[in-house]
């Protein structure tokens, strides 16, 4: 738990001066648990900040800095979780039935005191975007949960069917499906865990003090599989931070989802993708997409020269087996 709350509490210092005083032009933004969308020719990115921060590109490579999305702090996340004061995490963005929804994460540092919110938008013109926010998706509470709600992305099956998989550290990742109008798990849905982080050789010598380091989910379709990416170890400590991105995949959007060798997510499997570089130290928290044909990989990464974390996009390929390659 002490890990957590340093973990936690980084993250949020890190966020305070998560952009540069330019607002336009930035090729090489920092960002926090980014996730995209493209509308109109223009790239959305959606990331952890006050009242979540947003940006927008026409190329992938150029970045103007938005207002942020939600233009005020939503009182029933303040009601129900005291510590929270607006500083908003790791969201998710998604167009349904013609609306755009947006997820975002609150919660109490160190703790599973967390919820998972919900809003709703008719554009995402940064001129006449206005959210309509519909309160609480799903939450945590210590001692009655054994998961914690942040780190929320929702995509759909086959039959259209949507689908909200989170979690960060604790019980590990959990799946449920969602309602028609994304506001709620559907009456009667069964939740799942569909992966967990056990104390094996895998966990880095430096961490082997935590035992659940795992966060970040996202599913992505591809092939005729659906691949789980999670994020494992530490985020937010500089030089000294050990993120990393593995995935799994499966057959059914709510598993087993099963790595390259077969181990199970659940029982502590994970094929990486992610690895350390020249220019970051280590890397994490991603999203992946299809536009115009090809597959795009984001995750922030934090740089060996500076304190904070950058924006990563690049285009994600195949290998012949059908597993993921991500260049750094």
């Amino acid at each position: 738990m002490k890990n957590l709350l340093i973990t936690l509490a980084v993250i949020f210092s890190i966020s305070a001066f998560a952009q540069p005083k330019e607002r336009k032009g930035i090729t090489n933004p920092w960002a926090h648990d980014p996730v995209m969308i493209k509308d109109n020719g223009i790239y959305y990115v959606f990331s952890t900040g006050w009242n979540i921060g947003v940006m927008t590109s026409t190329d992938l490579k150029t970045w103007d800095i938005q207002k942020p999305a939600l233009g005020e702090t939503p009182v029933w996340a303040k009601n129900s979780i005291k510590e929270y004061t607006g500083h908003t995490w790791a969201p998710d963005i998604v167009k349904h039935n013609g609306k755009y929804h947006l997820f975002y994460s609150c919660s109490a540092f160190g703790k599973n005191t967390s919820a998972i919110g919900h809003a709703v938008a008719d554009t995402l013109n940064p001129d006449s975007t206005k959210w309509r926010d519909t309160g609480c998706v799903i939450r945590s509470i210590p001692g009655e949960t054994d998961w914690n709600a942040i780190d929320p992305a929702v995509n759909f099956d086959e039959n259209g069917n949507a689908w909200m998989t989170w979690g960060s550290f604790w019980g590990g990742i959990q799946l449920v499906q969602l309602n028609k109008d994304l506001t709620a798990p559907r009456f009667g849905a069964e939740q799942k865990t569909i992966a967990k982080r056990l104390k094996t050789p895998d966990v880095l010598e430096s961490d082997t003090s935590s035992t659940h380091a795992i966060e970040a989910p996202f599913i992505f379709k591809h092939g005729g599989y659906y691949y789980l990416f999670v994020s494992w170890d530490f985020c937010c400590r500089g030089e000294n931070s050990t993120y990393r991105v593995v995935v799994g995949r499966s057959k059914t959007i709510d598993g087993d989802y099963k790595d390259r060798e077969g181990r199970k997510m659940t029982e502590g499997g994970g094929t990486p993708v992610c690895f350390r570089s020249d220019r970051y130290v280590a890397s994490g928290h991603c999203s992946a997409y299809t536009f115009d044909g090809k597959d795009y990989f984001l995750c922030h990464g934090y740089l060996r020269s500076e304190k904070g974390s950058e924006l990563i996009v690049r285009e994600m390929k195949w290998d012949k087996n059908g597993w993921p390659i991500v260049e750094f």
